[in-house]
């Protein structure tokens, strides 16, 4: 049965939200689009329907609640509590609160399927996994779905799920993962700013062509809650027609919202040291819930002399009582935010570097510089080279220049809903766009930053079907494994390896590549290691390209795999001859297969949530 909606899911760091596109008969006709509104819980037995679910789980003590205190329209049996009720009471209790899961989720260095959130919970509070949390999210989705649509199963509609460009493969197969364990059909993901520009697209209608046009090098800067993400999407005109094309993302930085709170409570924790009030990491915690509620009320007014009341829960017995109570200003708020996650630097400022202790909690990998500003300028100037080999972009570029010059901005992230942090970004890169001779950047509004992801990933769902405008990806980056050379044993010297490429950059969902030509052997029966590689700049490499020696910042090593591929009737550590066959599915993952020579054997790699992967054998 044909989908009657094409629905559009943004799974954030700190919001969730679900829009839909209700499709004509043929598929291509829209007849209405809108956002769900969210049944939860916004008080213990208080439900409310809002058009963003809070990426938040709380995991309630057992006498915490009473009886029927936690029902929802569709269950009364749920021991967790998923949205805005779990963010506040988080907010009072946060060793029971489990947040940014989906920067766990992509977190290679733990076990995303093992209970480690909240990572700092006592013994008595059961934890949950990143994907569990992630799926709870889904699941609360999907349910609401159905509640309003009874005669719509959510099984049965067209799902589209945004995940970060910067996503690797592994953190793609975790969403997917994630989304079938909460019961969704086969589903599409889409990078969060494509969504963004094909939301913009949506809202602008017809006009979009008249404020683009050929040789437009449109930037998307995406700061949200737990991440920022940079897409570069070139304008072509082919046959008459506009054409989009994303021409390069950057890496993935552990860089948003999330860390504004943390350095706003540090703000506020000096000040109530130097008061004579010491906070336990227990308080300073409840405090950096209660500096992003301050925070996205004091970025919105436009008085400097404008404060919002801080109430940290006291750890005694006296709760209401014993309460620390202090403020924080919209001052104090644009100083730390501004100078210190938007600083305006030059156009050649990179990301700085500290020397790390040997020892350090285990936690999520922020980016160690706090700079958006220098993040986004690094990303410019690596990608100077983008477009040289477009169609219509040959001769455009300003002589000289050390960046490539976007002539358009769009801004994603809720960051982005203050005017000071917006306007801060666009003046920098004016600045550095004047400096080369460039001309100052436009900025593409109108967008609604707290949905544009959703409603443009259901918007996506009806371009699939030949309806709008499409942009054109792929994936973000070329990809590589290594190949191991022949060479007798020399004490002390690894044999060197060489970088053959699998999946060349802008590979097209559902398409393939047999390796051509060469043939490698596959060591069966006993513990082997895959390495794989990225790149997001070598944009002419073919599938079979093979690379004896390359830089740092031309290929990035992604995390190896640990297998033991099946024998199947060899014995163990025979070298068995194969060819190579990459796919990109219409998921946007990433799968290899080794193909023998006899036989039919198969013997598929795919990518897991541990930071490993998963091996088997298919006939």
């Amino acid at each position: 049965m044909s989908a009657r909606y094409a629905i559009g899911i943004d799974l954030g760091t700190t919001h969730t939200a679900l829009a839909f596109v209700e499709l004509g008969a043929d598929d291509s006709e829209i007849r209405a689009h809108g956002v769900l509104q969210i049944p939860q819980l916004s008080a213990p037995g208080t439900i409310e329907n809002l058009p963003l679910l809070p990426s938040f789980l709380y995991l309630p003590h057992a006498d915490e609640l009473a009886p029927g205190e936690l029902t929802l329209p569709w269950t009364d049996q749920q021991q967790h509590v998923v949205g805005e009720l779990a963010r506040r009471r988080g907010a009072t209790t946060p060793i029971r609160l489990v947040s940014s899961a989906k920067s766990w989720l992509c977190h290679p260095g733990v076990d995303r399927r093992a209970a480690i959130l909240p990572p700092d919970a006592p013994p008595e509070v059961a934890r949950i996994s990143p994907l569990e949390a992630s799926t709870h999210y889904l699941q609360h989705l999907r349910d609401a779905w159905d509640a309003a649509h009874p005669d719509a199963a959510f099984v049965d509609q067209d799902v589209t799920v945004t995940i970060p460009a910067s996503f690797d493969p592994a953190a793609r197969e975790l969403t997917l993962e994630a989304a079938q364990n909460a019961g969704y059909p086969a589903l599409t993901l889409l990078e969060e700013p494509q969504s963004a520009l094909y939301s913009w697209i949506q809202s602008a209608g017809d006009a979009w062509r008249k404020q683009v046009r050929p040789g437009d090098i449109l930037l998307v800067v995406d700061v949200g809650g737990g991440t920022s993400d940079f897409s570069l999407i070139a304008v072509l005109e082919r046959e008459g027609s506009l054409e989009l094309h994303r021409v390069a993302v950057g890496e993935h930085i552990l860089l948003g919202g999330d860390n504004m709170d943390l350095a706003l409570a540090h703000v506020v924790a000096r000040k109530l040291a130097a008061a004579g009030t010491a906070l336990d990491a227990w308080q300073l915690r409840a405090l950096t819930h209660a500096c992003r509620g301050a925070k996205e009320k004091l970025l919105l007014q436009s008085s400097d002399t404008a404060a919002e009341p801080i109430v940290v829960p006291s750890r005694g017995s006296k709760l209401i009582g014993g309460a620390i109570r202090t403020e924080l200003t919209r001052d104090e708020v644009a100083a730390v935010i501004l100078e210190g996650f938007f600083p305006p630097v030059a156009a050649d400022a990179r990301p700085q570097a500290r020397v790390r202790a040997g020892l350090a909690q285990l936690g999520l990998p922020y980016a160690q510089d706090a700079a958006v500003t220098r993040h986004l300028a690094a990303f410019l100037g690596r990608q100077h080279g983008a477009v040289d080999e477009l169609e219509g972009f040959a001769g455009r570029a300003v002589a000289g220049a050390s960046f490539i010059h976007p002539t358009a901005l769009l801004f994603n992230g809720g960051v982005f809903k203050s005017p000071l942090l917006a306007e801060r970004t666009l003046a920098t890169l004016n600045a550095w766009l004047g400096t080369e001779g460039g001309a100052p950047a436009r900025l593409l509004a109108g967008a609604d930053l707290d949905l544009a992801v959703a409603r443009g990933a259901a918007y996506y769902g009806q371009v699939r079907r030949g309806r709008g405008v499409r942009i054109r990806g792929g994936t973000a980056c070329a990809y590589y494994i290594a190949v191991e050379s022949a060479m007798p044993a020399v004490p002390g010297l690894e044999p060197p390896v060489q970088a053959l490429c699998i999946a060349p950059f802008g590979m097209e969902e559902g398409t393939d590549a047999p390796v051509p030509a060469l043939e490698l052997g596959l060591v069966v029966g006993e513990p082997v290691r895959f390495r794989f590689f990225a790149s997001s700049v070598r944009r002419n490499d073919v599938v079979g390209t093979l690379l004896d020696i390359w830089t740092p910042d031309e290929l990035q090593e992604l995390d190896a795999i640990s297998a033991t591929l099946p024998p199947e009737g060899r014995s163990p550590g025979d070298m068995v001859p194969v060819r190579l066959h990459a796919r990109v599915t219409e998921a946007g993952t990433l799968e290899l297969e080794a193909l023998p020579r006899r036989g039919d054997e198969r013997w598929k790699v795919e990518f897991d949530v541990r930071g490993e992967r998963r091996e088997h054998e298919t006939a």
